[in-house]
């Protein structure tokens, strides 16, 4: 009976031993536990990882979209990522564009960035995402933080100055597009638009289009609207001049001949317009408005002589009241010009001639010398059956009559004479 007691003593004393003992040993190590799931997830990555990615793919190549959202959500929930993060958060997002979900794509592709802050990829994929949604500013904000990190990339430049002319932010378009022509000093588009933003802002952009003119003097339209931006600064004469230099390099732009024409006009230079309306119409026998235009500045030189053969050639090429009331004009002006204080004889031969295409030109809906032919005929200046009566025999016997003072010389044509005089 002592023995038991003892014995059972003794187990006692062994259990309270390892319980205190228990108590005293230190807890496990969290490292160890952490390392074994790590380990575990890693094992569990090699098998898993590869199958899934090769499913990805499939899917995307399938262009199932909703299977490859969904995987790829899978692939980085289990860190499966981290072989290629670019590509997995690149055809992810992508994926969910397909699906028009640009509001997925873009908080994927933020999550992208937090593993690859300066990817470009991804980034250029979220201004696009940012686009989609209407998000300007963060669009922006994008392209602007991509030309910092790739500031040689004109690309990313041109799309940020693009999106400040849409908010009309030409100052700030100003700048990149400056930034823009310092890599690349010949780019036409940069140039175009640095020019309409000067505009646009209230700038004077003369300067740009000087510049760009001078830079590439075989680009004849730079030529051109250089020249049309001196006109318009009133500077016509230094558009000649620029307008000339465009000829040089190609004698065949008609539109060049044109501005020529128009720009000495406005320079007072009436010969040289002249001129380089007739270039043009050699270029073009056929447009008859070339012709008429010819016509209207030797009117202005007093050269009607000169006046009538053009106006005349314009109603060789077309007949059209135009020409018919241009012919008419000729004959108005001159008899303005040379008429003296009692209308004689050889005007009112004049005047007649010119109602006649007045009347020619109306006839054919050309109605813009209305006011000329009513003043023609309210003021009893056209020759008539009393001024028929007056005439000698020798003059009535050709059945028409021509003028016959010094400053009509150069009229060729007749005046038929009227069935009721």
């Amino acid at each position: 009976m002592k023995m038991e007691n003892k014995q059972t003593s003794l187990f006692g004393l062994m259990i309270f031993t390892g319980f205190i003992l228990s108590m005293c040993a230190p807890p496990p190590d969290p490292g160890a536990i952490d390392e074994r799931e790590t380990a575990r997830l890693d094992s569990l990555r090699r098998v898993k990882c590869p199958r899934m990615m090769s499913s990805a793919a499939e899917y995307y190549k399938n262009r199932d979209w909703e299977s490859t959202v969904r995987v790829y959500g899978e692939i980085v929930d289990l860190g499966c990522d981290r072989e290629d993060p670019e590509g997995v958060y690149l055809y992810y997002a992508i994926a969910y564009e397909y699906l028009g979900n640009f509001d997925k794509s873009e908080e994927v592709l933020l999550k992208g960035l937090q593993v690859m802050q300066n990817n470009i990829e991804l980034r250029k994929r979220l201004a696009y995402a940012y686009k989609k949604q209407g998000k300007t500013e963060e669009e922006i904000a994008e392209y602007d933080r991509l030309t910092l990190l790739v500031p040689d990339d004109i690309s990313f430049k041109q799309e940020l100055a693009e999106l400040y002319a849409k908010q009309s932010r030409y100052a700030d378009q100003i700048i990149i597009l400056k930034e823009i022509l310092k890599l690349d000093p010949d780019n036409e588009t940069a140039q175009g638009d640095l020019a309409n933003a000067y505009e646009l802002s209230g700038k004077d952009p003369m300067d740009v289009y000087e510049s760009r003119w001078i830079k590439n003097p075989e680009n004849i339209s730079y030529g051109l609207d250089y020249a049309e931006r001196l006109v318009s600064a009133d500077r016509s004469q230094e558009a000649v001049n620029v307008l000339r230099s465009v000829i040089n390099a190609d004698r065949t732009s008609k539109i060049a001949w044109r501005k020529l024409a128009e720009a000495s006009y406005t320079a007072n230079d009436l010969e040289g317009s002249s001129e380089a309306y007739e270039e043009l119409f050699n270029l073009d026998p056929r447009d008859y408005r070339v012709a008429i235009s010819i016509s209207k500045v030797n009117v202005e030189l007093e050269n009607f002589d000169i006046a009538m053969r053009w106006a005349d050639n314009a109603v060789k090429a077309s007949d059209a009241g135009e020409s018919l009331g241009q012919k008419g004009n000729v004959y108005y002006k001159s008899f303005q010009f040379c008429r003296s204080s009692e209308i004689s004889t050889e005007d009112k031969i004049i005047a007649s001639l010119a109602m006649n295409y007045f009347e020619a030109a109306a006839s054919k809906g050309f109605g813009r010398f209305k006011n000329s032919l009513n003043w023609l005929k309210e003021n009893e200046v056209l020759f008539g059956r009393a001024e028929w009566f007056m005439l000698d025999s020798n003059r009535k016997s050709q059945g028409s009559i021509a003028p016959r003072s010094e400053c009509y010389s150069w009229v060729k044509e007749r005046l038929e004479k009227d069935p009721s005089w």
